[in-house]
């Protein structure tokens, strides 16, 4: 996450006012508005892997895949994950944003890592409809998934480290040579 931009406290209804007249994307935390700023190559080609995996693999089912410009609203905050999956009907007739998601991914770099692991995901963890959370590191080619447990826990799916991206709620693999297609020696270090 950037710093905050140069904009006074908002109030989530004139955040959106606001924001969907900017060029520019904004996360709207804790009443604070911050810039996105551009990704890597690496970022956006990890990122439209994942999406264009999962809209193949989601045709002819209830849920659907969104990209990075779709807002998700997780009580007064906004954030734009880099791939969300929802299944909700109201999320699929939604226009601006999101709030029942299945399953979200973040691609990590260097600036988000810690706060995509800490203060996200613990917002992320509010959403009662978010059953799996991945994120996806192009520079360590490594995969992790959090998965919400029948007490509401969340837990590492470490033991199949190295196996890809596995979405057990969608019936969804990838297998780490398709997540990081077209990255530099990622199908060979994979």
């Amino acid at each position: 996450m950037g710093r905050p931009a140069e904009k006074p406290a908002l109030t989530l209804a004139e955040f959106m006012a606001w924001e969907n007249k900017q060029p520019d994307k904004h996360e709207f935390v804790h009443g604070e508005v911050f810039a996105m700023v551009g990704a890597r190559r690496v970022h956006v080609a990890v990122a439209g892997n994942c999406f264009a995996l999962l809209k193949q693999h989601l045709r002819a089912t209830p849920c659907r895949a969104f990209a990075s410009d779709m807002k998700l609203q997780v009580a007064t905050n906004i954030f734009y994950p880099d791939v969300l999956v929802s299944c909700d009907p109201g999320d699929l007739q939604a226009d601006l944003s999101m709030q029942h998601p299945r399953a979200i991914i973040e691609v990590l770099s260097d600036s988000t890592a810690a706060y995509d692991r800490g203060e996200k995901f613990a917002a992320y963890r509010q959403i009662a409809s978010l059953q799996e959370y991945a994120l996806i590191d192009p520079d360590r080619l490594s995969i992790e998934v959090f998965r919400r447990t029948p007490e509401g826990d969340w837990l590492l799916a470490a033991s199949e480290a190295g196996r890809g991206l596995i979405l057990k709620t969608l019936d969804f693999i990838a297998t780490p040579a398709q997540v990081f297609e077209d990255i530099s020696g990622s199908v060979e270090q994979a």
